[in-house]
């Protein structure tokens, strides 16, 4: 009996696990933004004043010297970031058919991502 060979274009692309982990990474991170977004907004309320030291403490306050405002918006800007590739990247997967463009968008897509988040990580520590 032959063997059915896996390799190259004949390979099993489609199933039922196909993209499940995609899935779940995308309900884990948008999760992980609501949350954030209820802290962002429950900081806001409490705010003293709205002025720039009340926007510094809403993300540098920390919790027994542990920097936990830093750490919580680092943890939702690499979800924000993870969230975006996936829905990024199975849109250049659905819709560019020609192979070459689709990885240049792809490379870019993730070059923009990392480049947001080294900026936003420069900024956000640096205060």
């Amino acid at each position: 009996m032959a063997q059915i060979e896996k390799v190259g274009a004949k390979r099993l692309v489609v199933g039922a696990h196909y993209g499940t982990m995609d899935f779940i990474a995308q309900r884990v991170t948008a999760i992980i933004l609501a949350v954030y977004t209820l802290v962002l907004l429950v900081g806001f309320l409490t705010m003293s004043g709205f002025n720039y030291a009340g926007w510094k403490n809403l993300f540098t306050f920390t919790c027994l010297t542990f920097p936990m405002g830093r750490v919580l918006a680092s943890l939702a800007m690499i979800s924000l970031a993870w969230h975006a590739w996936i829905g990024v990247r199975d849109i250049w997967m659905d819709y560019v058919k020609p192979v070459g463009l689709r990885m240049f968008l792809q490379v870019m897509t993730i070059l923009w991502l990392v480049g947001s988040l080294v900026y936003f990580v420069h900024i956000l520590w640096r205060i």
